[in-house]
C-alpha cells in the first residue's frame, strides 16, 4: 500500500467521522460549538484565497459577512424572498463591494493595506449602526434584526434542531476546501503565489498580479458573504456589533496565521485549535473578562510566529509524513550491478 492509498483511506475516515458526529454528540451545546467551529473554518478558508495565496493581509472580512447577513435577512423579512436566494444576492453584492474597495487598496502593501481594510469594515459597521432605513430597506440601526422562527424546513433555511445546520455548514466547508484546492492547482493559484512572494519578478515574467489579486478578492468576498446568511439563519438575530465587528475580522486572520496561511488545511487546523478556546472563554469569562479569547489568540500568534512562522500545519505535516513513511516505507532503489546490464 503506497502513500496515495493511505491518504485516501485517511480522508475517507475523517469524512465518515465528520458526518457521523451528530449521531454521537447529542448535546445541543456541543453541536452549537461544532457548528461555529466549522463556520469559522469556512470563513478562514474563504479568507485564505486572498489572504493566504495572494500574500496580502485583509482585516475587514467581517464587512462581507455583514453584507451577506443583512441582505438575505432584509429580503426575507420585507419581501418574503427565500434566504437561499438572498444568500446568492448577498454574495453578488459583497463581490461588487469587494471589487470596488480592492481597486485602490490592493495597490497598497503591508500595513497600509491592512489598515485600509480595517477602516472599510469599521466604516460599514458605523453606517449600519446609525442608519435605520436605506430607502425602503429597514436596517434597524443598533437594534439589529430579529428573524422570527415561524416556518421551519429546508426551503425556509430554518430548523428546530442543530443537526441540519451542522450538515449545511459542513458541506459548505468541504465545498470551499475543494474550491481552494482547485484554485491552488490552477493558473490563478500559481499567479497569486508568485505575486504574493515576488510581485516584481512575477510582473517581469508577464503575470498580471493586480488582476489575479482582484479575482481572488472577488471570490473571497462572495464566499464570505454566503457564510453571513448562514450565520443569520443559525442565530436568528443579527446586529452590527456581532456580525460586522473587528473581533470577527481579527479572529479570522488569527486562525489563518496560526493554522498556516496559503495552505489547504491550515485554516482547519487553526479553527480546531482556537475556536474551542474562544467559545469556552466566552462561556466562562464572557461577563468578567470580555475579549480574553483575543488576548489568548495574540499570545498564541506570537509563539507561533517565533517558532513556526508558517503555522502549525508545517510540524503537523512533517509528523504525518513521518507516519506515512513508517506505515508504507518508500523502497530504496536497487543497485544494479555491472554484470546485470545486458545489451
Amino acid at each position: 500500500m503506497n502513500h496515495q492509498h493511505i491518504n485516501k483511506i485517511m480522508l475517507a475516515g475523517v469524512l465518515v467521522i465528520a458526518f457521523a458526529l451528530p449521531l454521537v454528540v447529542r448535546s445541543a451545546t456541543y453541536l452549537h460549538i461544532l457548528v461555529l467551529l466549522f463556520f469559522y473554518a469556512y470563513l478562514t478558508t474563504s479568507w485564505n484565497i486572498v489572504g493566504g495565496f495572494a500574500g496580502v493581509l485583509p482585516l475587514g472580512h467581517a464587512a462581507f459577512v455583514g453584507i451577506g447577513a443583512y441582505t438575505s435577512t432584509i429580503l426575507s423579512l420585507q419581501y418574503g424572498i427565500s434566504p437561499w436566494l438572498g444568500m446568492l444576492v448577498g454574495g453578488v453584492l459583497a463581490t461588487i463591494v469587494g471589487v470596488i474597495i480592492s481597486l485602490p487598496t490592493l495597490k497598497m502593501r503591508g500595513a497600509y493595506f491592512a489598515l485600509a481594510t480595517i477602516a472599510f469594515a469599521e466604516g460599514i459597521r458605523v453606517m449600519v449602526e446609525n442608519i435605520d432605513y436605506i430607502g425602503p430597506l429597514k436596517l434597524n440601526g443598533p437594534r439589529g434584526l430579529q428573524i422570527p422562527p415561524l416556518q421551519t424546513g429546508l426551503e425556509h433555511f430554518m430548523f428546530a434542531s442543530k443537526e441540519p445546520y451542522y450538515y449545511i455548514i459542513l458541506i459548505m466547508l468541504l465545498a470551499v476546501m475543494l474550491m481552494t484546492y482547485l484554485i491552488s492547482r490552477a493558473k490563478l493559484g500559481y499567479y497569486l503565489m508568485a505575486g504574493g512572494e515576488e510581485p516584481e519578478a512575477a510582473m517581469a515574467l508577464g503575470v498580471n498580479v493586480a488582476r489575479a489579486k482582484l479575482i481572488a478578492m472577488a471570490i473571497s468576498s462572495f464566499l464570505t458573504a454566503l457564510a453571513g446568511t448562514f450565520y443569520a439563519q443559525f442565530s436568528l438575530y443579527i446586529h452590527p456589533k456581532s456580525i460586522i465587528s473587528l473581533d470577527m475580522s481579527f479572529e479570522i486572520a488569527f486562525i489563518a496565521l496560526i493554522g498556516g496561511r496559503g495552505s489547504i488545511f491550515g485554516p482547519i487546523l487553526g479553527a480546531l485549535l482556537l475556536r474551542p478556546v474562544g467559545d469556552f472563554c466566552r462561556i466562562y469569562f464572557g461577563d468578567t473578562l470580555p475579549g480574553l479569547h483575543l488576548v489568548i489568540f495574540g499570545l498564541v500568534l506570537i509563539f507561533v510566529m517565533l517558532y513556526q512562522p508558517r503555522g502549525i500545519q508545517e510540524p503537523i505535516s512533517r509528523a504525518y509524513q513521518a507516519l506515512l513513511n513508517r506505515l508504507a516505507p518508500t523502497p530504496s532503489p536497487r543497485t544494479v550491478k555491472l554484470g546485470e546490464i545486458r545489451s
